[in-house]
């Protein structure tokens, strides 16, 4: 069964556009839960433009699920990630000024800097993912790693669903397919939506996790967050 990670980072643009605490993240979380998310995802960023350093410590004690935080990992984000031991931690190769995820690590050129991050994760029992794209040299390069799981960037899947739903799944199968035989896990994120999960989900095999964000908090001004949320959860559960 894939579980859906619900990313709150769009939760916290909104509130920080007017300040003061409304809506408010911890009970937005605890919401997401209660509505059927399997886990809770959030990105800090350096300039903490939406998801804040104190958000996480306040995350932490009440995320019953599975907690997961993304970022890069500079000293400032691994002492965070060590203070609040979540249940993983994804590392993506962001540039701080980037608005968004936008590309996977390349796990040959960075493998020592990957190692030794990894490592010091694991050593306090901290489950690591790494943001890839769909690369068979870069996959095997993460497995060397140490890293638990990949998670397969999706944003050229979803561009693409549309023209050519099965040339777009394609790479993803067979990359899922080769982290299956290294033995790595497999999640998913970037631009899933209600239109393009259930394709997904059906034809990556072994897909442990997706997270998703500004599509389902999009959809929820329509449809409501709780509606919502079992709305994602009928596309991973076909």
């Amino acid at each position: 069964m894939t579980k859906l990670s619900v990313n709150i980072n769009k939760i916290a643009t909104i509130r920080n556009a007017r300040g003061g605490n409304t809506p408010n993240l911890v009970d937005v979380a605890k919401d997401c839960e209660r509505f059927g998310a399997q886990g809770i995802t959030v990105h800090p960023r350096p300039d903490e433009r939406h998801i804040r350093y104190e958000d996480v410590r306040q995350l932490q004690p009440i995320v019953t699920t599975e907690f997961n935080i993304e970022g890069y990992p500079t000293n400032d984000f691994i002492e965070l990630v060590l203070r609040n031991k979540p249940h993983q931690v994804t590392l993506v190769p962001d540039s701080p000024e980037v608005l968004t995820s936008n590309a996977g690590w390349d796990t040959i050129t960075h493998q020592d800097f990957l190692k030794e991050t990894v490592s010091t994760f694991k050593n306090e029992g901290i489950r690591t993912s790494l943001f890839i794209e769909t690369n068979d040299d870069l996959i095997r390069a993460a497995k060397d790693t140490g890293a638990d799981r990949i998670e397969l960037y999706t944003e050229d899947y979803a561009s693409h669903f549309k023209a050519n739903k099965e040339a777009a799944i394609q790479p993803y199968t067979e990359s899922a397919l080769i982290a299956q035989e290294l033995g790595l896990g497999i999640n998913a994120g970037h631009d899933l939506s209600l239109e393009n999960l259930a394709y997904f989900a059906k034809n990556i095999p072994g897909l442990l996790e997706v997270s998703i964000g500004h599509a389902l908090i999009s959809d929820a001004l329509y449809y409501g967050l709780e509606n919502t949320i079992q709305m994602y959860l009928r596309k991973l559960n076909f």
